[in-house]
């Protein structure tokens, strides 16, 4: 089902084709894994493209089924949207228990709600999201299979050297976001350990497309033509559409205890030859502060890639497109990632 990958994209409706699009894998994971899967947080950023490749890989497998997203959907266009591409939406606030409770009870369950940005000032709301609305969706849906986003920070900056964090490494956060992070996955175990549902958790680190992103965010910098601070000098990200195939075939992979996997590109990259790479593309100078540390927030995701297959799209490929979606002043959503953060202060 995979295409050949363009030179270009066009716009955001060929955006969403590439980032929908499901690999063989996906859709042999759905084959797998029978009955109505419900997205819960499916506004965010990856929410929209994930729903879509779950409905495209379903279909593709010869096993159409609901497909459910929920949100708060500040997006008032968007469930139209889902709805036109044959998703079911259902509007409402997560941390309400009666809306919890009210939900369609599905076998597949796939868990995208999160708090990180603000988390400094408003700790309190950031330990409700993460920890104890994962106890409520986990009561819930007991005899259900739980896909769970988890993120890189659970692990503790590590050398270049290193290759970056394995899913077998100690978990050993840094600051409030980082340690509720690690309660959100502890909630998912236990009640996994407890009920013996089967459950996955993607530790993603970091997805990236053309309207958002680390590599967005550098592009912008080299852009705007100021100094960039390369203190946070490393990191790896993944295509968006890569991280939800992987996604769906960790599904498949679901079990009690929780299966884990690291979701993230192969590369580990230097931020400084990045910027140096997109002021080539901009045909423009870029200047730098501050000197690279020796450590960084990096996911080895060689596990996933051995499990699932390589990512289809490279770190070369990604910069070539966002910064021929930047040049031509394409529509970007303006969330930095912040992933210069090295204090865990969100």
């Amino acid at each position: 089902m995979n295409q050949s990958l363009p030179e270009s994209i066009r716009d955001e409706a060929h955006l969403e084709e590439l980032l929908s699009e499901p690999t063989e894998g996906a859709i042999e994971a759905l084959r797998k894994v029978p009955g109505d899967i419900i997205l819960l947080g499916a506004g965010g950023k990856m929410g929209p493209s994930l729903s879509r490749m779950v409905k495209r890989a379903a279909d593709a497998a010869g096993t159409p089924r609901r497909v459910i997203a929920v949100s708060r959907f500040s997006d008032a266009s968007l469930p139209k949207q889902l709805n036109e591409f044959g998703i079911e939406t259902i509007s409402g606030d997560l941390l309400d228990e009666e809306f919890i409770a009210s939900l369609p009870d599905v076998p597949n369950v796939i868990f995208m709600t999160g708090a990180k940005f603000g988390t400094s000032g408003d700790e309190s709301l950031t330990w409700a999201m993460n920890v104890w609305l994962p106890s409520v969706v986990c009561r819930k849906y007991r005899n259900s299979r739980i896909t769970a986003f988890s993120t890189g920070n659970v692990y503790p900056l590590v050398s270049i050297e290193s290759g970056g964090s394995v899913e077998s490494d100690p978990l050993q956060p840094i600051g409030e976001y980082a340690n509720t992070a690690v309660g959100r996955e502890r909630m998912f175990s236990y009640f996994c350990n407890r009920e013996g549902n089967p459950t996955s958790l993607v530790r993603l680190n970091y997805s990236v497309e053309m309207r958002y992103g680390v590599l967005v965010d550098l592009a912008k910098q080299v852009m705007a033509g100021g100094p960039i601070d390369v203190s946070m000098g490393y990191a790896n990200v993944i295509w968006q559409a890569d991280a939800n195939a992987m996604t769906i075939q960790s599904m498949a992979d679901a079990s009690s205890p929780a299966f884990v996997v690291n979701v993230s590109g192969p590369e580990i990259f230097s931020t400084k030859e990045i910027c140096e790479r997109y002021a080539e593309l901009f045909g423009t100078s870029v200047e730098f502060t501050g000197e690279p540390a020796p450590t960084a927030l990096l996911n080895n995701g060689s596990f996933g890639h051995q499990r699932y297959g390589a990512p289809r799209v490279s770190l070369e490929q990604l910069q070539t497109w966002i910064a021929d979606w930047l040049k031509r002043d394409q529509v970007t959503w303006g969330k930095p990632t912040h992933f210069e953060v090295r204090d865990g202060k969100f």
